[in-house]
């Protein structure tokens, strides 16, 4: 009897089992340990692999990372792998994202980990019958790859092929950061060109970095959807992201401020309150009271951190609010920087890197109310 593989490819034509049995052949070289999970290191291997899949139709989706991967990345794969017959996640730290003073040298680079945790998250969506697919694919480039002419740097003026989607990228993270969309924007581009997927799927921690490439999707007139997956939290309440892992113990307890006080500002919204002053002011009076409780303690033991901004936004433009439309809702948003730890005691855990400055970002999205 003939393999379903086998029965599936000769109802193809033929030029479709040709490039089937050439992708075959070609990427047999580097998978996943114990998975099937195919490594893919270059442009052309991505494009090799995609062909065939778009002559067949089927559905690819792909999940964009930077590594170091955990849960809230783990539930936009499941998601994925719900709504595509094959998932590709992109792995690669990208230069772009990062400002000169920022923390590239030190991002967690954990490749071995990751493979093991897709492997096994591999294994359960193929014992979930609700799947429509599973993880085809890792895309790993280095950044020669992604960037054949040479990267351009990371300096504001830098010289080079960017996307930059104004004034969106401008305002809350992109004040502060004034580099990050241009290269969020310009290396999810690429990547959308490589893999040519029908649905790409990010998550809501990142809410401004949503906006961004949703309307780089619709002004580029980009053929896919963008999927938003809610934020996964730790049952503190402490947003899951890839830089919790700096904190260490003692800063790790206090970083539950920032999710403390867009909840603060959720509920006078949720009780009745529009006005910016309402809503704003229990978020702040939250952070002030914690720093002020944390300086009444000594240096062995207290947590400095910067409040950067609390944000009321329109849901849309990122733009900021005097007053909340309860038709349209808006967005909370705030970033904190937590300090170096003042006075590090003898064995005290700081935090991957030796528990440098961190800085945490986080959300609540205010649902329209009428």
């Amino acid at each position: 009897m003939r393999s379903v593989a086998a029965a599936r490819a000769s109802n193809h034509p033929p030029l479709v089992r040709t490039l089937a049995s050439a992708c075959r052949t070609s990427f047999r070289r580097e998978t996943i340990p114990s998975s099937s999970i195919r490594i893919l290191r270059t442009v052309d291997a991505v494009r090799t692999w995609r062909r065939p899949h778009m002559l067949d139709h089927r559905l690819v989706g792909l999940v964009p990372t930077m590594g170091a991967l955990h849960q809230g990345h783990l539930s936009l794969i499941r998601e994925a792998a719900r709504e595509n017959h094959h998932v590709v996640v992109s792995i690669y730290v990208n230069p772009a994202q990062f400002g000169i003073s920022e923390d590239l040298a030190s991002y967690p680079v954990t490749w071995d980990s990751d493979c093991k945790i897709l492997a096994g998250l591999d294994r359960d969506l193929a014992d979930d019958g609700g799947n429509l697919g599973r993880i085809s694919a890792v895309f790993a480039p280095t950044t020669s790859e992604m960037y054949p002419s040479g990267f351009p740097g990371q300096e504001v003026d830098s010289k080079g092929s960017f996307v930059s989607l104004t004034p969106v990228s401008e305002v809350l993270e992109g004040a502060t950061r004034s580099t990050f969309f241009r290269g969020v924007a310009t290396v999810c581009m690429k990547l959308f060109n490589i893999v040519q997927p029908e649905k790409v799927y990010f998550g809501q921690k990142d809410v401004q970095q949503t906006v961004v490439i949703k309307k780089m999707v619709k002004d580029f007139m980009l053929p896919m959807d963008v999927e938003i997956g809610a934020t996964i939290r730790e049952p503190d309440g402490l947003a899951l992201s890839s830089r919790n892992v700096y904190l260490g113990a003692r800063r790790r307890q206090a970083a539950t401020v920032l999710s403390r006080a867009l909840r603060a500002a959720e509920k006078q919204y949720l009780d009745g309150a529009f006005d910016r002053e309402s809503i704003l002011g229990a978020a702040t009076a939250v952070t002030t009271d914690t720093l002020s409780e944390q300086m009444t303690l000594s240096p062995e033991k207290r947590v400095k951190f910067e409040v950067d901004y609390i944000s009321l936004a329109d849901p849309e433009t990122m733009e900021e609010l005097t007053e909340v439309d309860p038709k349209n809702g808006g967005i909370l948003s705030g970033a904190l920087k937590m300090l170096p730890v003042e006075s590090p005691q003898e064995g005290e855990d700081l935090g991957h890197s030796g528990g440098p400055a961190v800085r945490l970002i986080d959300n609540i999205v205010l649902k329209p109310s009428v």
